[in-house]
């Protein structure tokens, strides 16, 4: 599994939050939020979109499990929310970011194995959300990047 560690800069975003178990429903989220980028001119070849899992779904009862589908915007854009569209800020710092296949199943086994590798590098999960990170470039290739915020040990 390709990784490395870098420092993700703070980033200003708009979302879509799914409240309820993880899994189609996040996938129905993000369509939304491109949808809605497409039509506001903010998706592009170079945008940075992002999914938040917020829970924990080993703690979180399923029903409670907060994500966010995100598109990073620029910090002098001038965006009108509504019901179905947040804005808000993304504290960066250092991750993790492991490059893996963007299927369920890819992701769902790849969580061992950077377990292991953060012990390896001698780092620690810090206490910021994870972050799935997507380009246009990327889910063309079937790729998608999980980022984990760490500190050392």
């Amino acid at each position: 599994m390709k990784s490395e560690v870098e420092t993700i800069p703070n980033y200003r975003i708009a979302y879509v939050r799914q409240t309820g178990p993880y899994g189609p429903a996040n996938t129905q989220a993000m369509e939304k939020l491109k949808r809605w980028a497409r039509d506001k001119k903010l998706l592009a070849q170079s945008s940075v979109i992002l999914g938040i899992p917020q829970d924990n779904p080993e703690t979180t009862p399923p029903e409670q499990c907060r994500y966010d589908a995100c598109v990073v915007i620029p910090k002098d854009y001038l965006i009108a929310t509504d019901d179905s569209i947040n804005e808000g800020e993304l504290s960066g710092g250092t991750y993790a970011v492991f490059q893996i296949n963007h299927t369920a199943e890819d992701i769902q086994n790849a969580w061992p194995g950077i377990f292991s590798e953060l012990q390896k590098k001698r780092y620690q999960i810090d206490d910021r959300p994870i972050l799935e990170r997507y380009s246009e470039e990327m889910i063309n290739s079937h790729l998608c990047e999980i980022c984990v915020p760490v500190k050392p040990l």
